[in-house]
């Protein structure tokens, strides 16, 4: 299953995300042509900057050739709005920041957009239909976000003509990149917020700002690193109208990689969006019992009566039968009699032929069944040569880096005994083929984790 993985450890916003999806491969012309349907006067920049040492791509949303940002971000520019007052603006990454319909009448802001003007104007652009329904979703979200916070109706929600240009082309085009991934599932790692407290238009709030909490409600969040709102009520939008999956890094084949900039340059941390798009090598899946582990059944007896003889005997039928491993513990039973524990290993389906063997060839009278989890390792059987023949090695797996190597005894064992050669030589011929075809795989150096290294358990061996 194809995925792309968002890791917001600098947060997310808008920009941060069209960089991300730039850097890993999506033609900015896509974009362009995107900001161009759209027609309300804004087009793209885009550039490589460097972020703490890491090179990112960096994208700037233009209105009539002034970039948005400098226009809605006062810690470089401070600017008013003169209608009937002066208004500030203070989100760091964009402003989305929005406006009840009576505070717009109040404050007399004339250029306002509402929630179905922005519906009519992503409704006309020229957009692939999952596009435009994924931006449309995010801009009801972060509508409802706002309606909630302000305790109004969603229709009562107006965007400020800057911050909404701004919006616009960052959801919309957000929405047109993610959709030409053509992957089958977002996930994303916990989010970090950031810290202080943020500018609104109505007061001074801690971060997260009301909006953007109201959006994260049930995401894993937390706050590391600089007091800064890393996490702006675009990016939040858009992470929920994509329907993220919230976990750790996935276990995936990584095919492209993108780093987003953000407008900052910390000197502490990197101020940036990665996003890793690939294989998911195995859908991780809720820890359920009965759907995670493999079960196998044991079959239980205690024998004190019975020749050792027939006890072989009975070993070599059941493995015959189906059992996946019979083995043999010596206890000491009633009235001082030696005797031994036979437990036989299973899958459900061979349970009874296996249990009516042992009623048919051993002397007990009971046995004990039960059902049990078992982990198992990865295993696959590798041909390596020897000087007599082939050998098959044993090899497993956890999380794909190799823990455990042995040659197959059988295979040994038939060599020595056809050669007339110690089998200890054969099975230390044997690794040392295997691990001379390991050493030969491994190209450029340094890029297979699996490779012994000095003093491992493979080198050992």
């Amino acid at each position: 299953m194809r995925v792309a993985y968002f890791e917001c450890f600098s947060g997310i916003s808008g920009d941060m995300l069209l960089g991300a999806l730039v850097h890993a491969g999506v033609p900015f012309e896509l974009l362009q042509r995107t900001v161009s349907a759209l027609n309300i006067g804004a087009e793209l920049r885009t550039t490589r900057v460097d972020r703490s040492g890491i090179s990112a791509t960096r994208v700037e949303v233009l209105v009539n050739g002034v970039s948005a940002e400098a226009v809605s971000n006062p810690a470089e520019h401070r600017h008013s709005h003169t209608h009937e007052h002066d208004h500030e603006h203070a989100h760091a990454h964009e402003h989305s920041h929005s406006h009840t319909v009576g505070e717009t009448q109040k404050h007399n802001h004339a250029h306002g957009r509402s929630l179905s003007a922005i519906r009519e104007i992503i409704g006309k652009a020229d957009l692939p239909a999952p596009a435009r329904k994924l931006a449309i979703r995010a801009f009801e979200l972060l509508g409802e976000a706002e309606a909630g916070v302000h305790n109004v109706p969603i229709e009562s929600i107006h965007f400020h003509e800057v911050g909404a240009v701004d919006s616009i082309v960052d959801i919309v085009c957000a929405a047109v990149g993610c959709v030409a991934l053509q992957v089958d599932e977002f996930i994303c790692s916990p989010l970090n917020v950031g810290g202080g407290t943020v500018k609104c238009a109505h007061g001074e709030f801690p971060v997260p700002a009301p909006a953007t909490l109201a959006l994260l409600k049930g995401a894993p969040v937390y706050s590391a690193g600089e007091n800064a709102e890393l996490v702006t009520p675009t990016g939040a939008a858009i992470i929920r109208a994509l329907e993220c999956r919230f976990a750790s890094f996935p276990r995936m084949s990584v095919d492209s990689v993108g780093y987003g900039a953000g407008s900052r340059n910390p000197a502490a941390r990197p101020n940036v969006l990665r996003l890793s798009i690939g294989e998911e090598v195995e859908k991780q899946r809720p820890v359920e019992l009965d759907d995670q582990y493999q079960h196998v059944t044991i079959l239980e007896t205690t024998l004190d009566d019975l020749s050792p003889q027939v006890i072989g005997y009975v070993t070599e039928r059941a493995l015959a039968a189906g059992a996946l491993d019979v083995f043999l513990v010596p206890v000491q039973m009633k009235k001082n009699r030696p005797g031994a524990l036979l437990a036989v290993l299973c899958e459900e389906q061979n349970a009874q032929p296996l249990r009516e063997l042992l009623f048919r060839e051993t002397s007990t009278i009971g046995i004990r069944t039960r059902r049990e989890r078992r982990d198992c390792l990865e295993r696959t059987l590798l041909p390596v040569g020897t000087p007599w023949g082939t050998v098959r090695i044993k090899e497993s797996r956890l999380n794909g880096t190799i823990t455990n190597f042995n040659p197959e005894y059988e295979d040994c064992r038939k060599i020595a005994e056809a050669h007339a050669v110690p089998l200890k030589e054969v099975q230390q011929r044997a690794i040392a083929s295997y691990l001379a075809q390991r050493q030969t795989n491994i190209s450029p150096p340094g890029t297979d984790q699996s490779a012994p290294k000095p003093g491992s358990k493979s080198q050992v061996a």
